[in-house]
């Protein structure tokens, strides 16, 4: 299995350096820590005394990693939940936040489990999903990784500004998709015409 770090370390090379794209609420980002997160940690690189974008292009890749692994997989609990969903959760609680935990207990609540939608990790939410991993943990990771999926569709359905991370300018599966199905068994995989038929009416 991998470490916690291996999984930091995938996280930042998928994210990527710098970009500061108008269509992204997370705004300034680098190595896929935006400005808001370094604002809310207080992380004034340069010395000058406020947090803006020099800080965010100043921040480096080991910083990154600590800062991933401290605050969005120590902090929220994901080293409590089953061994096989912790890279998906990890990995979709830096792209999306507390949404990454609401849609495993949705997920869970539609399993039947009785737990709160609150977007964080607690007794109840670690007790269903370790259940729920029961007897086959893979079956919880790939329903994981399809419900990601559906949610970065939902976004980009609600919001055609986002469109261009689900699908490409070719017609093809975007980031947002390609990265849900990294944590997904191939059989699960939409094929280029269920992924076409799935985004045709966004014209």
């Amino acid at each position: 299995m991998q470490t916690v770090r291996e999984i930091a370390e995938e996280i930042v090379a998928r994210e990527g350096g710098y970009v500061n794209d108008p269509d992204d609420p997370g705004g300034a980002t680098n190595y896929g820590v935006t400005i808001h997160t370094m604002r809310r940690l207080g992380l004034d690189l340069t010395g000058d005394g406020a947090v803006d974008v020099a800080d965010v292009k100043a921040l480096s890749r080991a910083q990154a990693v600590d800062i991933f692994i401290r605050h969005y997989f120590q902090r929220p609990r994901i080293a409590e939940l089953p061994r096989e969903i912790q890279a998906s959760v990890f990995d979709m609680y830096v792209n999306a936040g507390a949404n990454a935990v609401k849609i495993l207990q949705r997920m869970l609540r539609e399993m039947g489990y009785a737990i709160t939608v609150d977007g964080a990790i607690g007794p109840q939410t670690i007790g269903a999903a370790v259940d729920a991993a029961h007897p086959d943990p893979l079956a919880l990771r790939d329903a994981y990784g399809v419900a990601r999926r559906n949610y970065y569709f939902r976004l980009a359905d609600q919001r055609p500004a986002s469109r261009k991370y689900a699908r490409t300018r070719a017609g093809g599966k975007g980031g947002w998709i390609k990265r849900a199905e990294e944590f997904l068994s191939p059989r699960f995989h939409l094929s280029s015409a269920d992924f076409n038929r799935r985004v045709a009416a966004w014209g």
